[in-house]
C-alpha cells in the first residue's frame, strides 16, 4: 500500500504492473488475509497503526477480487481503469503534432505489439494492455529465472521505452502540465 501510494504520484507504468503483482500475490496466499499477514505483512517493521492499515488495504482488495470475480485471474477494475486512462492519453497522443517523438517511438514499438498479441493466443487487447501484458510476461520470466531469448529481451526493452515514455506523459497530464491542443 505504501509503495502503491508513490508509484500511483510518481509512475503510473511502474504502478501498475506492481498492482498486477500484488493480485498475483493475493492469489498465491490462496486469497487469504491470515496468510498475507503471516506471509507479506509480518516482513515489514511497521507500528501498529500502519500494520492495520496495510492488513485493512489487502483486505480491501482481497474483498473487491472476490466481488469482481478475478480471484483466479484477470484484473481488478481499478487497474483496468489505469489502462483505459492510459490508452486515452495514447490515443490523444497520436492526434497531437505536438509529441512527434512519442507517434515515432509508438510506430516502433507497434510490430512488437502485434507479435506479442499474436503469440499470446491472439487475446482482443488494447495495444497499450499488450504493452503491459509484454512486460509483466518477461518480469515474471526473470523472477522464475527462467530463459528470455534476445528477440523478447529487444522487444521488451523497446516496449518498455515506449511505456516509459506514455508514463512521463501521463504524469504532466495529471499535474495539468500537457498541452495536445494548442497551435506548435
Amino acid at each position: 500500500m505504501f509503495i502503491s501510494k508513490e508509484l500511483r504520484k510518481n509512475n503510473i507504468a511502474e504502478y501498475l504492473l506492481y498492482m498486477w503483482q500484488v493480485e498475483d500475490m493475493l492469489r498465491a496466499n490462496n486469497m487469504s488475509i491470515e496468510n498475507i499477514c503471516s506471509s507479506v505483512v509480518s516482513n515489514y517493521n511497521l507500528d501498529e497503526e500502519q500494520r492495520n492499515e496495510l492488513i485493512a488495504w489487502y483486505d480491501n482488495l482481497l474483498e473487491m477480487m472476490r466481488i469482481e470475480g478475478v480471484s483466479q485471474s484477470g484484473h481488478l477494475q481499478i487497474n483496468k481503469n489505469v489502462i483505459i486512462m492510459l490508452t486515452d492519453l495514447h490515443l490523444r497522443l497520436l492526434k497531437s503534432p505536438k509529441v512527434p517523438f512519442y507517434t515515432a517511438a509508438y510506430y516502433k514499438v507497434l510490430p512488437y505489439i502485434v507479435e506479442f498479441r499474436n503469440k499470446s493466443n491472439g487475446q482482443a487487447k488494447c495495444e497499450i494492455e499488450n504493452c503491459f501484458d509484454a512486460l509483466y510476461m518477461v518480469w515474471m520470466m526473470r523472477l522464475q529465472k527462467r530463459d528470455i531469448n534476445a528477440e523478447t529481451l529487444n522487444a521488451t526493452v523497446e516496449i518498455s521505452k515506449f511505456v516509459s515514455m506514455l508514463s512521463l506523459y501521463y504524469k504532466e497530464d495529471e499535474e495539468g502540465n500537457l498541452d495536445l491542443e494548442s497551435e506548435v
